[in-house]
């Protein structure tokens, strides 16, 4: 049984929920983070001294921290091909595309874009510097419209776990206020991902909790 602390509407435990979703994981989860506190005792920092969610812990092994480092423990302990390849170089491909996916999606988009349009007070708000990040985010997912253009995800017609770590993001990037410049194949590729139960169910959850 795994034991995972987090909050649901962390964008973090969520691309780590929706992973569990998808492997068929049992598990017990424990708010933890934002309103919820918990992540700043002597327990949870005995656990993950940088107090962040989530934390996850595999029955009597340590428990682990960082989400990138916690889904590639999931792959590589439950998971098998496509979805995480046995063979090196197809799985350090996925690889790739999920660390890309976490330095220049997730991070152009979580604190540029998200926290200045959600979590920032409207009176404090820079229409400007948002046009910008939104500018500067959509170069980057340009580069996943040419390769969905081509393949019905990222990195093959395959769902992997670089579409963990790469499309946990779009359900917020679709749904809040801003403009959006046309990426076709990126909508298509989106409107696949909510067709999957585990996404609906971990992905596509309320932030009203987050607004400033």
């Amino acid at each position: 049984m795994l034991k995972i602390w987090g909050r649901t509407d962390s964008s973090n435990v969520q691309a780590l929920m929706w992973c569990v979703g998808e492997l068929g994981l049992p598990f017990e989860r424990t708010d933890a983070g934002h309103r919820f506190g918990v992540n700043d005792t002597p327990e949870f920092l005995a656990m993950n001294p940088n107090g962040t969610v989530p934390v996850l812990q595999d029955g009597p092994n340590p428990p682990l921290w960082e989400t990138g480092a916690i889904l590639r423990y999931l792959a590589n302990r439950y998971a098998s091909a496509p979805f995480w390849p046995e063979e090196l170089l197809a799985r350090t491909e996925v690889d790739r595309w999920a660390e890309w996916s976490k330095i220049n999606v997730a991070l152009g988009f979580t604190v540029p874009v998200f926290w200045h349009v959600v979590r920032t007070p409207a009176a404090e708000r820079n229409p400007a510097q948002i046009a910008r990040a939104v500018t500067a985010l959509e170069r980057v997912l340009r580069i996943a419209e040419d390769r969905l253009a081509r393949h019905d995800h990222l990195v093959s017609d395959d769902f992997t776990l670089a579409d963990i770590q790469f499309g946990h993001v779009l359900y917020r990037y679709y749904d809040i206020d801003i403009a959006r410049g046309p990426l076709p194949a990126l909508r298509a590729y989106y409107d696949r991902l909510t067709a999957r139960p585990a996404y609906r169910t971990h992905v596509m959850l309320s932030y009203d909790a987050l607004r400033a």
